[in-house]
């Protein structure tokens, strides 16, 4: 890039001479043994950042603040609107209790490299759960609670956990969610047993324990000695974070200590803006990647003051609980998904709920997980009087492929763009050949290896499935499985998954994990299930079900069943009401459903029918069908 801009220097510094750049942003860190080496490519495309450095994530994030004199700022703002409670603690605060309860973990015979299963609700007890097993070495997963006993079972057996840390319930607007039976259902349909649960005991709703496995949470606590700070290697595993994988196992998404304390530092500083003083507020859970780098990891390695939010954009009391949040814990820089702005507009499309509070310390709104749609980013721009700034990235990358860097400089980025290539990483957009297409050309979005700090190094006890999943397609690439292209002045524009991932309200869902369980039932032969656009929610799952031959049950009621079945399986987190029954599948001469021209279908968006589809006559068959519930919903 030609552009003598700070953004162009900062870019290019990292892309020609990486070693240099990311020595230089490693010097943020405490380093218990200081790498002498940035980058080992040895076992490329297996490459390692740091590799002989040593250090301890969680003293990074508290203990280093509190020696620098640091330990009475806020560390964290807990907001429940839920529960009608608050909770602030201090960095010293907060290292205190990830101390004693890390002696709680430790107690339980877990210990460097041990894996523990986090299964929680959005309170402070996760955030301290998450540092605990950082504080001694242990690897932490956090299994988002909305997920089903079945998808817990699968990420038990994977990770094989020593420990499970869970509570009583989750709160939702209206209801709670009994956690319990959930985590008991897990356990017991996994095939790795785990011996130990510690619980934290919810006052809105406690759970019976299971005597001899369940430890109450706080009594452990009173029992327990603080545990000091563990050295690890910089490539040993922080955490696994699994992602919507299509059937059988999960994929664990490996993350280092060393790279990813680097990248987040660097980060919150170069893309969100951010310096020690700020109050920053990620609207996410923890139970995400997003939750993870922005409520906890970031901030804190920065030595922000991170905000904790256990409630909805809308209904917890109102759709004005955003701009309160803001308003009252001074947020200086927002970041939320684009589905909880357009739940917000549908319900107060004035904002005169919001209008009620001062949001003037706010400087900017990021929005990420989803496709930004221009109108609601004009929209929540205007009733906020901010920049607003998509971004994009993944479970994989940790922290932003691309962004206007709010911490360089602020870079004339179109509406709907998700911005410029982030310093670190080198996008290319590729051609099914492999070769680069030019401006405004539609391909593949790829990153060429390696990838920067804090990505994914691999998956967990996976090298195989790494290679093929994200590898093999390019080599020399990292396929990010999103598809969309460069303008002529390098912004980037995502445009669609290039699988079967949908984005339900920022949740990342796979259909094919849907149709796995929607062909469990007994009366269905096949499936397929399509992300069709919504309004509100950004993607909702749509299923054109065939039944088996001789089925004559009223269709009202076989697809109550399915619904009832994916919520079983999956968890109301999936969002599927939608199903139809059809006599056929569209399908290639070679056996595969046309699930992009379903797609199209669901949306109304104009459709032709692919030249290697068996019988054209299905697509106007399921056009008609779809119509009986209400697809295509034009105008959203």
């Amino acid at each position: 890039m030609s552009d003598p801009s700070r953004y162009a220097a900062e870019f290019e510094a990292a892309r020609d001479n990486p070693d240099a750049f990311w020595a230089d942003q490693a010097e943020a860190i405490r380093w218990t043994r200081p790498p002498t080496q940035v980058l080992d490519g040895s076992r490329a495309p297996f490459y390692h950042w740091f590799p002989d450095g040593e250090l301890n994530t969680a003293d990074n994030c508290l203990d280093r603040h509190v020696d620098a004199g640091r330990g009475d700022v806020t560390a964290l703002i807990y907001d429940s609107p839920v529960t009608g409670t608050q909770a602030r603690y201090t960095y010293a605060e907060l290292r205190d209790a990830v101390a004693r309860f890390a002696g709680v973990i430790r107690d339980q015979g877990v210990a460097k490299g041990d894996r523990v299963i986090i299964y929680m609700p959005m309170i402070p007890e996760a955030v301290i759960a998450m540092l605990a097993c950082a504080r001694i070495g242990a690897v932490h997963s956090v299994v988002f609670g909305g997920f089903a006993g079945a998808e817990l079972a699968k990420r038990i057996d994977d990770a094989t956990p020593k420990l499970v840390l869970s509570a009583s319930c989750g709160i939702e607007p209206g209801r709670v969610v009994e956690y319990k039976p959930l985590l008991d259902t897990g356990i017991d349909l996994a095939e790795h047993k785990v011996e130990r649960c510690v619980i934290f005991q919810r006052d809105t709703q406690r759970c019976a324990l299971v005597s001899g496995r369940d430890i109450d949470w706080n009594e452990a606590l009173a029992a327990a000695e603080p545990a000091d700070c563990v050295p690890v290697a910089a490539t040993d595993p922080l955490y696994i974070l699994y992602t919507s994988g299509t059937t059988g196992k999960p994929k664990g998404v490996v993350r280092d200590n060393g790279g990813h304390a680097v990248a987040m530092h660097y980060s919150a500083r170069a893309v969100y803006g951010l310096s020690p003083d700020d109050v920053f507020w990620t609207a996410s859970d923890v139970g995400w990647v997003v939750g993870h780098s922005y409520i906890v990891y970031a901030p804190l390695l920065l030595g922000c003051t991170s905000v904790m939010y256990e409630g909805k954009p809308v209904g917890t009391p109102d759709a004005g609980a955003f701009f309160r949040v803001i308003a009252e814990h001074g947020v200086d820089v927002f970041f939320t998904a684009p589905t909880a702005f357009r739940a917000v507009k549908k319900v107060d499309p004035n904002a005169e709920l919001g209008a009620a509070h001062d949001t003037s310390c706010l400087r900017a709104l990021f929005l990420a997980g989803e496709h930004t749609d221009p109108d609601t980013a004009r929209w929540a721009g205007e009733k906020l009087d901010v920049p607003v700034i998509d971004h994009w990235w993944q479970t994989e990358t940790a922290w932003a492929m691309s962004a206007n860097p709010l911490g360089i400089e602020m870079l004339d980025v179109p509406p709907g763009s998700a911005g410029r290539p982030m310093p670190g990483y080198d996008i290319r957009v590729l051609a099914p050949d492999g070769s680069e297409v030019g401006a405004d050309e539609m391909g593949d979005i790829c990153v060429k290896l390696p990838l920067p700090p804090g990505c994914f190094p691999t998956l967990w006890q996976n090298d195989a499935r790494f290679r093929s999943s994200y590898l093999d397609e390019f080599p020399g690439y990292y396929r990010s499985g999103d598809a969309g292209y460069f303008d002529a002045a390098g912004n980037v524009w995502v445009m669609s998954r290039v699988d079967d991932i949908i984005n339900v309200a920022g949740h990342r869902l796979s259909t094919g994990m849907m149709e796995e369980v929607i062909a469990d039932h007994a009366d269905v032969a096949e499936v397929a299930v399509v992300g069709a656009a919504d309004a509100d929610k950004g993607q909702l799952p749509v299923a054109m079900v065939v039944l088996k031959s001789g089925v004559t049950r009223p269709s009202d009621e076989v697809i109550a069943e399915l619904v009832a079945l994916v919520r079983d399986r999956i968890g109301p987190v999936a969002a599927f009401r939608h199903a139809t029954l059809v006599e056929r599948l569209p399908k290639t001469r070679s056996g595969k459903v046309v699930r992009a021209t379903l797609r199209q279908i669901a949306d109304g968006k104009e459709w032709n029918t692919p030249a290697t589809i068996d019988d054209p006559a299905i697509l106007t068959e399921i056009e008609a069908q779809l119509a009986t519930i209400g697809y295509p919903r034009h105008g959203g």
